[in-house]
């Protein structure tokens, strides 16, 4: 007799992470996972290097220093922060806290596939609703909730799209589901958003529970990341900012020692630095606009982003293939987008001035040549 696993488990496609390697080329440049342009603060490396000596060391179960740095930095209640494993760790937390068999998780259907994959893993029924123009589609979100509903995800910017909604949408999602719906709103790329009026979700997490019109607003969570903006993918830290509620459950679920200390401490170095957010994200806004210019301008549909990336779109599989084959000759790797349902289109993340004219000339070459 051969042991199995729940049937939901065997329905799960590993998690493929962007490439980055070559076959027999030397220089690669790297612009297939969306991480920061310019690698982690000098204050973060530091700090890494600092903690070696202390490697034999449990890190701090409860990440207290690390949630009083978020908190002063975002002006948040520290007690009301978790730190986890990367975002992914505390996305699945939740997931398997609030969902798991006869239950289901509702996403729109270019959503991050972790809430796929970690949704099945834990054996929820996950729906996908289609999207608009590639934006998450709020009326068909809504329609798309029954009575086994537990769990809504919402990325914000959207990845891979690099879409998003308005503050004025997401409230309208939150004030439309049951009350028994938890709204887990996603914003990884929170650091590079440019439109008026956007909040990253500490607004609507603040508002669980309070009465409007006679009814109580549902719950509501915020994961964010230190992988994009703050270049630091390889030390695997996230965050969430939750009502205390769902504090209380992420603190019996959640492993005691979930963040290592050499995370931690460049963490907290991180937010400490000086100037790092502002100086990413001008160079992030300039070339994000360079590059959708310089694309456009070559006959290639771009999405609109307010992410570091951007969905460049070839209008076939078989041209999106080429132009990924086109930029791997010169050293530059991309995400192809198969795996999202979005065959004909490649993510492209904004890397260094250097890396975004390399892009830019391979590119305008292939649709020129």
């Amino acid at each position: 007799m051969t042991v199995m696993p729940r049937p939901s488990i065997l329905s799960v496609e590993p998690y493929v992470g962007g490439e980055s390697k070559i076959p027999g080329v030397n220089r690669i440049v790297k612009l297939s996972s969306n991480e920061g342009a310019f690698g982690p603060p000098p204050g973060a490396i530091e700090a890494i290097r600092a903690m070696a000596t202390e490697a034999h060391r449990y890190p701090d179960g409860n990440g207290t220093a690390l949630r009083a740095a978020i908190g002063a930095r975002f002006g948040l209640d520290p007690a009301r922060i978790v730190v986890g494993n990367g975002s992914d760790e505390l996305l699945a937390l939740l997931i398997l806290a609030y969902g798991g068999e006869g239950t289901e998780l509702v996403m729109s259907a270019h959503g991050f596939m972790m809430y796929d994959i970690t949704g099945r893993w834990a054996g929820c029924r996950i729906i996908k609703v289609p999207e608009k123009n590639l934006t998450t589609d709020v009326d068909g979100m809504l329609a798309a909730v029954g009575p086994r509903t537990r769990l809504m995800f919402l990325a914000n910017p959207n990845n891979p799209t690099g879409s998003i909604l308005p503050q004025s949408e997401v409230e309208r999602l939150r004030a439309g589901l049951p009350d028994e719906v938890l709204l887990v709103l996603d914003s990884a790329y929170a650091e590079y958003v440019t439109q008026p009026g956007y909040d990253a979700g500490a607004k609507l997490v603040d508002a669980s529970g309070t009465m409007v019109n006679g009814r109580a607003i549902g719950t509501t969570v915020m994961t964010r990341t230190f992988s994009k903006i703050f270049g630091m993918g390889g030390m695997r830290l996230g965050w969430c900012y939750a009502p205390a509620s769902v504090i209380d459950v992420l603190g019996r679920v959640r492993g005691p020692f979930n963040v290592n200390a050499a995370a931690m401490a460049a963490g907290i170095a991180a937010l400490a630095e000086k100037g790092w957010i502002e100086k990413s994200v001008a160079h992030n806004t300039e070339w994000r606009a360079t590059m959708r210019d310089a694309l456009t301008a070559a006959g290639i549909k771009v999405w609109p982003s307010e992410g570091n990336f951007l969905l460049a779109d070839f209008g076939t599989p078989a041209k999106a293939k080429a132009a990924d084959d086109a930029l791997k000759m010169r050293g530059l790797i991309v995400r192809a987008m198969g795996g999202y349902g979005l065959a004909s289109c490649l993510r492209i993340t904004i890397g260094t001035t250097e890396e975004c004219t390399m892009v830019i000339e391979a590119l305008t070459a292939f649709m020129h040549g």
